[in-house]
């Protein structure tokens, strides 16, 4: 696939579901807000403070890109910060978006894990992860996503 492809499906695909995200949350807030299940404040503070979590997990390994690697060729997609490689954060969050939105919705979260297997080779063929970056982010993504909706929250 031709560089500037692989630029265009990273953005358009990030782009995308960090807008439905928002537009989730909205929907939530206004139909369902004094709904146990699904509701707004699980949508909001299970991918929340999962992002959290995983943002300081990653910022403590701070593993190198693989454009920092020796001889490494430049990355296709524009990417000039060092580490914080593993997991890939992008992917966490497209996967932890598409368990959100599969506990609302199944098969528009199904269609976004699907998405979330293509974002996850654009970022590896962009040259900004690495394969275990993004099977990382998607494992973690789903898993956070899982335990928040389908284990502690039927405890609360």
């Amino acid at each position: 696939m031709k560089a500037d492809a692989i630029i265009v499906l990273n953005s358009v695909l990030t782009k995308a579901v960090y807008l439905l995200y928002p537009l989730l949350l909205i929907y939530l807030a206004v139909y369902h807000l004094t709904d146990k299940e699904p509701g707004f404040v699980p949508a909001l503070l299970v991918p929340g403070i999962s992002f959290v979590l995983v943002s300081i997990f990653r910022s403590k390994i701070n593993a190198p890109r693989p454009y920092e690697m020796p001889g490494a060729k430049p990355p296709i997609i524009k990417k000039d910060a060092p580490g914080n490689s593993f997991p890939s954060r992008h992917i966490f969050s497209i996967f932890v978006i598409a368990v959100t939105v599969f506990w609302v919705w199944p098969v528009p979260g199904v269609i976004i894990g699907i998405a979330g297997v293509v974002l996850a080779w654009s970022r590896v063929a962009g040259g900004v992860h690495f394969p275990r970056d993004v099977i990382a982010g998607a494992l973690i993504g789903i898993g956070c996503g899982l335990i928040g909706y389908y284990v502690i929250l039927p405890l609360i």
